[in-house]
């Protein structure tokens, strides 16, 4: 509990009045005109050609509009796609020139208006900068504006997820008067702390490590909305998330452990809501250096691992092993696929094989999400039993990335949830030798048959072709031990009955629909 001095200062009849007429606040809900989310971490950046990061996407996303977006059917996410800036679009015959036509209606946060110039210098800068978010897209693509309201991309080859990755947040539409006025750095400092788009919320602010406030556009050309103010406020601690929300301090608390979010159930004071996910939680093995380069000791690993035990300890049984990349639920799917089990003597048998055997390992992770520090300690358990050593380093969020991205470790944790409905943002991202890093391949993985099926697999639109070249580069990579294939989890949020309306998506998961809520 935070004191002011001040407040010791009071004469006690004032004193009293304040103690009153805080205890008030503390019971008083957040206002109805007024969302407040709590997150467990600041965002890392706010620029849509750089985050790949659905904790940052709380933020980014109602800030800017893309060319097409998700549907909502029946009051359910869907993976299907509509029309957000675009009013109709068509593919010619061969799927390699797509024409769209823009809302003319459509305006940026100051006013101007959004045009097919802007999104052709969006898209030009999402493939310069060369980040995270433009591996969803070719890198030959080519953006045409022949008039204000007309977009033209131009494949060089058929590229069959295309559509869809128009929905990811990568393919965001920036305001070109930001990237004018900031070009000598293509905008990237300005926009990592700024919003210029045209999606019906824009950030006024953000104190770094303690909240961020969004308002609505003026000038946004949908439906206005209800809220007049979205506060995203930062509480590393889940237990404070959760006490914030059950006092109606906040409205929805994200990243609850599932013990507290069982707590919560029992209450029945919040809604805890669960939604079917393809959010999965997989371990990077450093396949480009010793001593992990050796494919049986990354068998070894996975022979270790206890995979029911953190399904069933750490999740409740909110969750399944995982089989291999591919998610249950997705299609591609493999329901044969061979997986891993804590299978000692398979353990041993691959242990046995490795040449040089190493006596620790370095283990990463933060507290981005509370069930990586207790998978942590499982996984230190699980291979002290093979004589391995296990050194855990907890570093902040934003340096464990930056490791990551240098490959610099032996171990390392993450989440992945699919952009867009195609098993291209499993396999191709997780496995692509070009891929390498924080846009996905963060196992530094590298098999040329694999780089060979995953390019097949994308060069047409056959799903029964896809699915035999994803099958077949699926087995490869879980027999190589890639990663380790921990589990799926579903969704589950706390938040206040009184907000309506919230649409779950499983592309977007951590944003929330916050322009069509309310309470």
């Amino acid at each position: 509990m935070k004191t002011s001095p001040a407040s010791c200062l009071l004469r006690p009849t004032l004193l009293a009045l304040a103690l009153s007429a805080a205890s008030l606040s503390a019971l008083a809900a957040v206002p109805k005109d007024m969302l407040t989310i709590g997150k467990a971490a600041d965002p890392q950046t706010l620029d849509p050609a750089v985050t790949i990061d659905n904790n940052d996407w709380t933020v980014v996303y109602p800030a800017y509009q893309r060319l097409v977006q998700y549907k909502t059917a029946g009051g359910k996410g869907s993976t299907e796609v509509e029309g957000d800036l675009a009013t109709s679009w068509q593919a010619s015959d061969d799927q390699k020139v797509w024409t769209f036509k823009l809302n003319p209606a459509a305006k940026f946060s100051d006013g101007a208006p959004v045009t097919a110039a802007a999104v052709k210098a969006s898209f030009e800068r999402l493939l310069k900068i060369a980040q995270g978010p433009s591996e969803a897209f070719p890198k030959d693509l080519k953006v045409e504006a022949p008039d204000e309201q007309t977009v033209r991309f131009t494949l060089g080859t058929p590229f069959a997820p295309f559509l869809n990755t128009l929905a990811n947040d990568g393919a965001a539409i920036i305001n070109p008067a930001v990237l004018k006025q900031h070009a000598a750095d293509d905008a990237r400092c300005w926009l990592a702390e700024h919003t210029a788009g045209s999606g019906p919320f824009m950030l006024q602010r953000w104190q770094k490590g303690q909240q961020l406030v969004l308002v609505p556009n003026p000038h946004y050309s949908g439906k206005r909305p209800a809220f007049k103010r979205v506060a995203i406020k930062i509480i590393g601690e889940s237990a404070t998330r959760r006490l914030q929300l059950t006092r109606g301090d906040i409205d929805i608390a994200e990243s609850l452990p599932v013990d507290q979010l069982g707590a919560l159930k029992q209450e029945g004071k919040v809604t805890v809501a669960e939604y079917p996910s393809l959010r999965v939680t997989y371990l990077y093995l450093n396949n480009a250096k010793p001593p992990l380069n050796q494919v049986d000791l990354r068998r070894a690993i996975s022979w270790s691992t206890d995979y029911q035990g953190l399904v069933k300890g750490i999740l409740a049984g909110n969750g399944k092993q995982m089989r291999g990349p591919i998610p249950d639920g997705m299609w591609g799917f493999d329901p044969q696929a061979m997986q891993y089990s804590n299978d000692p003597t398979q353990a041993k048998a691959a242990w046995e094989k490795v040449a040089d055997k190493p006596k620790t390992l370095t283990f990463l992770y933060s507290d981005s999400d509370p069930n990586w520090e207790p998978i942590a300690l499982s996984t230190q358990a699980s291979l002290n039993a093979l004589g391995i050593s296990v050194k855990l380093e907890k570093l902040a969020n934003a340096t464990m990335r930056d490791r990551i991205g240098k490959g610099d470790y032996d171990i390392a944790i993450g989440n992945w949830s699919p952009d867009f409905a195609d098993p291209y943002m499993y396999m191709n991202y997780w496995f692509q030798s070009d891929k390498k890093g924080l846009p996905g391949n963060r196992a530094f993985y590298a098999n040329p048959q694999v780089d060979a099926l995953l390019k097949q697999a994308i060069s047409t639109t056959d799903q029964a072709a896809r699915t035999r070249d994803y099958q077949a580069a699926q087995k490869i990579v879980i027999d190589e031990a890639a990663y380790v294939y921990l589990f799926q989890k579903n969704y589950q949020v706390a938040m206040n009955k009184a907000v309506q309306g919230f649409v779950y998506n499983p592309m977007l998961e951590q944003v929330f629909n916050v322009a069509s809520m309310s309470k």
